[in-house]
């Protein structure tokens, strides 16, 4: 294998990591720029796997055939959004600790997606082999060196996320939708003096969080495990959090990031091909991505400026 061909490959297999990273902190950038912390995105993530696996498996069992996975992504949106809703009830609306609020959604999604999976699967913990995405090549730009193998022969969902992006940026920074979001999560009681209804706008960032994250988990079913189970996400929406934070609340930063922490997944599975390699436990060298995110987010504390009243509860009565 030629060099140019090992890293077009390598691009190729970070995009592939990186995906779900990037729809999970594009949600992320989503509620925390609105004002609320949200911890709980590795258990949305989860409620999308799960939705995604269980609702791709009866779409082809009632002859869907290739729309199957569509229909695995749409309830992983639709679960990832109900989700959501739980966290910003209690966060928005009843103004309880974000923080834990986001933790018992980990828990639950953890505990509750298992329970139905054996419940639906007469025991099993896990979901049946569904029918997944595959790549799929643009012709004559797949033939450019590195790039083309890289960035035009990817999933369906990896496409989605580039543009998602692109969008993402444009909707928080270029629409009056983008500013009324921001401003409640800067100066919730200055917003609500010029009539944004603070409380709406937290519940649209919330929803969106969950959307995106749903979709974020579904992109890990319907690509690279062909099914789910409990250990389906992995910590996946921790290193969300962690490029969401490293890239600054900032669509393009937190791609940076999220392409960051998929090359170093990508580069684990890459040094097993190595004969070196063998001398090295195995954990250690599935350690590599969280131990880079751990000595990310220590070099981003004091640097990263989060939004000023992210965390805080509003109360129009005290403004």
């Amino acid at each position: 294998m030629d060099v140019l061909t090992l890293l077009g490959q390598l691009l190729n297999s970070t995009l592939v990591f990186s995906t779900a990273l990037i729809f999970t902190a594009l949600g992320g950038i989503f509620s925390e720029r609105s004002g609320v912390v949200n911890i709980g995105l590795e258990g949305l993530m989860i409620f999308g796997a799960f939705a995604a696996g269980v609702g791709t498996y009866y779409a082809q069992e009632a002859g869907m055939g290739s729309a199957a996975p569509w229909i695995g992504v749409i309830c992983a949106i639709f679960v990832g959004i109900l989700g959501s809703l739980i966290h910003a009830l209690a966060s928005v609306t009843f103004k309880a600790d974000q923080t834990i609020s986001g933790i018992v959604i980990n828990f639950l999604a953890a505990g509750l997606t298992l329970f139905i999976v054996k419940l639906l699967f007469d025991g099993s913990a896990e979901t049946p082999l569904i029918k997944v995405f595959h790549k799929q090549a643009i012709p004559l730009l797949r033939d450019i060196p590195i790039i083309g193998e890289g960035f035009f022969n990817a999933y369906p969902t990896t496409y989605l996320a580039l543009i998602l992006v692109a969008v993402a940026f444009y909707v928080l920074y270029k629409t009056p939708f983008g500013l009324r979001l921001r401003s409640v999560g800067e100066y919730p009681g200055a917003a609500d003096t010029l009539g944004v209804n603070v409380s709406r706008m937290r519940y649209i960032g919330v929803m969106i969080s969950g959307a995106l994250a749903g979709l974020g988990g579904a992109t890990i079913t319907l690509t690279t495990t062909s099914l789910f189970s409990h250990n389906t996400i992995s910590g996946q929406g921790y290193i969300a959090i962690a490029a969401m934070i490293f890239g600054k609340w900032n669509p393009v930063g937190a791609f940076g990031a999220a392409m960051f922490f998929g090359f170093s997944q990508a580069i684990r599975n890459y040094v097993q091909l190595f004969e070196w390699s063998r001398s090295i436990p195995q954990e250690f060298i599935f350690m590599i991505p969280y131990v880079l995110t751990i000595i990310v987010l220590v070099s981003a504390v004091g640097r990263a400026s989060a939004p000023s009243a992210l965390g805080t509860p509003y109360d129009p009565s005290k403004r």
